[in-house]
């Protein structure tokens, strides 16, 4: 008896003790109790009455990420396509998640399958490609919209790969290529029409500067060529000027000795004799100039008598004086 009492207390333990439940962080557990929705636990330690309660659902409550397979979807112009999408989303109530589908992550991906193909199909190809972001909102907004119910935030949708079929693809790379060799071309042409540009620009520039240039030089000689007339115009006028203060002086120097030997002779009272030797010999200096005609005043002609009259009477002295001494 003893030990089937020690044995039940050991079972009720133990059962107590697998009861209790600890939930983990970002994590909500959904109870039911007699088969029914009881509570859905938080983050803590718990307890489940034994033989009454069981967590139905562990759901986690972090933003999780779903890659779904490529889904074939055809454009507005009849092209077959494959594309695949990622969606973001998080559980925002456990409950709602728990009973509100049955397998929420295939419904997720056929809701965004049939999305995908009715956007895509209103699309022609050319835009399909470069509409994605357009795309993804779109996808978004009617998921979240949709899941809303399940107890599902859809936080974004992206579009993967867009793969066109093959000839598709290679008329794109052809395309490509040659929309590449264009612009290649183009660049070439306009490098090509800027480079003369710049030569004629270079050549245009390099003419104006050796214009100016010339007609600076053409300026700087005239400029040279005027200031020397005028240095030597007035170095010309400076020689005039000092030739004729040299002439000057020298003639006022002349009529100062003239003046003085007037005033000495003045001062000398001088005879007849001596003024018309002084005439004669003014007459001398005048008769000794280049002039073809000289007019002898009659004054003049007697001091010629006189200079005659002297002569004989030196001569005769001179022959008396010889026969002395002979």
């Amino acid at each position: 008896m003893v030990y089937f009492v020690v044995a039940l207390i050991i079972f009720i333990v133990v059962v107590l003790i697998t009861r209790i439940r600890i939930v983990p962080q970002a994590n909500t557990y959904v109870v039911e109790r007699l088969g029914a929705f009881y509570k859905a636990w938080g983050t803590g330690i718990h307890f489940l009455v034994p033989f009454l309660d069981r967590v139905a659902k562990r759901v986690s409550i972090k933003e999780q990420v779903v890659d779904f397979n490529p889904q074939a979807v055809i454009t507005k112009d009849n092209v077959t396509m494959q594309i695949d999408t990622v969606v973001f989303f998080q559980i925002t109530n456990a409950v709602q998640f728990t009973y509100g589908v049955e397998n929420p992550i295939a419904a997720i991906e056929n809701l965004t399958a049939t999305t995908l193909r009715n956007i895509i199909g209103a699309l022609e190809l050319d835009a399909t490609l470069t509409s994605r972001d357009l795309i993804n909102t779109r996808i978004t907004e009617t998921l979240d919209l949709a899941t809303d119910r399940w107890g599902i935030k859809v936080i974004r949708v992206e579009l993967k790969n867009i793969l066109p079929p093959n000839e598709i693809r290679d008329a794109m790379e052809k395309q490509m290529k040659a929309e590449r060799e264009k612009r290649e071309k183009i660049l070439r042409a306009e490098a090509e029409k800027e480079y003369q540009i710049k030569v004629a620009q270079g050549e245009k520039d390099a003419k104006i500067l050796r214009a100016e240039a010339d007609k600076q030089t053409v300026i700087l000689k005239a400029e040279a060529d005027k200031q020397a007339t005028i240095l030597q115009g007035e170095a010309i006028k400076e020689q005039k000027i000092r030739i004729a203060s040299g002439e000057a002086q020298a003639i006022e120097v002349v009529q100062k000795a003239i003046a003085e030997s007037l005033v000495r002779l003045n001062e000398a009272n001088p005879n007849e004799a001596v003024i018309r030797l002084k005439s004669l010999e003014a007459f001398q200096k005048a008769a000794d100039g280049k002039a073809t005609k000289i007019i002898i005043p009659s004054e003049i002609q007697g001091l010629a008598g006189l200079a005659t009259g002297l002569k004989e009477v030196i001569t005769s002295q001179s022959s008396e004086i010889k026969q002395h001494e002979q």
